[in-house]
């Protein structure tokens, strides 16, 4: 990416100044664009950021890579706790630790929203982007190219060149997208059937310390739902209870404080402890939705595109819809940088990024099954320990799953082909044994060669 630009590439106008608008501003400036973002809500750097009902968010490479493309990294990962692993906490009381990667160099980094969000909100502004708070998109006439948009003075009418949708899953643009051309642009939303609520840990005993051991993604599955919780800089956890809406247990059963903390003191004991005002949050904080937005065209010719949340939102348990989004913003800047035309770089974009949004998506509905129903279990842990072998004796063919999403940049769907390939290896090495001893390692070795692709670059 170009660090400064004094070419005029024109303006842009983007809606949305969450993490994806305001980092994709920042980057965009830095390339001589002329950037405008319109947010309906307030400015999080004056305003108390709007609390539970957002997941904490798990920085990983994808990510991170970005940040560092826009010189945001180092202030980022100041606010940001480490987390080299998942920390399981089963129903009899005992908890064991699962590394991500090999070491500290593949951690994962745990970062409250609002926070990474001023953050990118002040790079933005620093790069020279307008931003305007309380500007809610109304309509848009993609004929005339004008948006009529609600702000505190009234109604601002405001003519634009190009339009980019950051604005989540609820996407004014998209919508507006859809009301003029409803066959290519309407979306699709499979819902979970789970929704979440957040809880929070606070410092152990007011002495300023962590209730829980810091630099883990702590977990309590237990099989059809699971506990979470994150570590804040400040020394608190985000916890996160992922449930299913109707049935026992589920939201529509636990209607007050008191049913919650009877469940939690039954199910999730040793996170139920520590958490203290879980009668008033759990009566206070929303239910969160779950869901998969599919969307099959992004771009409307050089008017209108959508990326992050808005063209893709998907559940959280693989922890990469902030860095997909991410991964979207780098993509989309280097395709307008590349190339004046700017409908054949929405084009080109929506080409490079759509075939791996969908593979993320899935991945990430994988995941949520692993990590409330699996990380316990023998056979799961049987095959995490084969992964990590066979890829030190094949790391030119083999890498962990989790290790391709999380900590490489190599696109998202070579990642989820390969592993669907690895997985078919692991529970054919696996099949009728309950020990890494009695694997046969030729005919692994054979298996990884004949079905696994040498990887281009095993560090892309």
């Amino acid at each position: 990416m170009v660090d400064s630009v004094v070419t005029d590439r024109g303006d842009i106008t983007i809606i949305g100044a969450g993490l994806a608008g305001a980092l994709l501003g920042a980057l965009l400036a830095r390339q001589g664009f002329k950037v405008r973002i319109h947010e309906k809500r307030g400015d999080p750097r004056v305003e108390e950021y709007e609390g539970g009902r957002s997941i904490n968010l798990a920085l990983a490479e994808r990510g991170y890579h970005a940040l560092r493309l826009a010189g945001a990294d180092d202030e980022v990962i100041d606010q940001c706790v480490m987390m080299r692993g998942r920390m399981v906490h089963n129903r009899n009381g005992t908890h064991s630790f699962l590394r991500y990667g090999k070491d500290d160099t593949e951690v994962i980094w745990s970062v409250h929203r609002g926070d990474l969000n001023s953050i990118l909100l002040n790079f933005a502004a620093d790069a020279g982007v307008e931003i305007y708070f309380h500007h809610e998109l109304q309509t848009v006439d993609f004929e005339s190219r004008r948006i009529r948009l609600l702000t505190p003075d009234g109604p601002l009418e405001e003519s634009f060149t190009s339009l980019i949708g950051a604005d989540g899953a609820g996407s004014a643009l998209r919508r507006a997208m859809a009301d003029r051309d409803p066959q290519q642009f309407t979306a699709s939303t499979e819902f979970l059937g789970h929704g979440y609520k957040e809880l929070e840990i606070p410092p152990f005993d007011n002495s300023g310390d962590f209730s829980l051991e810091p630099n883990a993604l702590h977990i309590w599955p237990r099989g059809t739902y699971m506990c979470i919780a994150l570590p804040n800089d400040e020394k608190t956890f985000t916890v996160t209870l992922f449930l299913p809406n109707e049935g026992s247990p589920s939201f529509a059963e636990l209607q007050t404080g008191e049913e919650a903390r009877a469940f939690f003191d039954r199910e999730f004991q040793s996170a139920s402890i520590h958490i203290d005002d879980l009668e008033y949050d759990w009566e206070h904080n929303p239910v969160g939705v779950l869901g998969t937005l599919y969307l099959d065209h992004w771009a409307m010719d050089d008017r209108a595109v959508l990326l992050g949340d808005a063209a893709h939102a998907m559940v959280p348990f693989h922890g990469q819809g902030m860095n997909a989004a991410f991964e979207d913003c780098v993509a989309l800047a280097r395709h307008l940088g590349a190339q004046s035309d700017r409908a054949a770089a929405f084009r080109a974009f929506q080409e490079e990024r759509l075939p791996n949004a969908r593979a993320i998506q899935q991945m990430a509905l994988d995941n949520y099954l692993e990590m409330r129903d699996k990380v316990d279990d023998p056979l799961f842990l049987l095959q995490r320990e084969l992964e990590i072998e066979l890829s030190a004796r094949h790391p030119e063919r083999f890498l962990p799953h989790y290790t391709m999403v999380t900590f490489r940049l190599m696109p998202y769907r070579e990642a989820y082909e390969r592993t669907l390939a690895q997985n078919e290896i692991l529970n054919e090495l696996t099949r009728d044994i309950d020990s890494a001893d009695q694997v046969d390692w030729d005919r692994a070795a054979a298996l990884v060669s004949e079905r696994l692709p040498l990887f281009t670059d095993v560090t892309a």
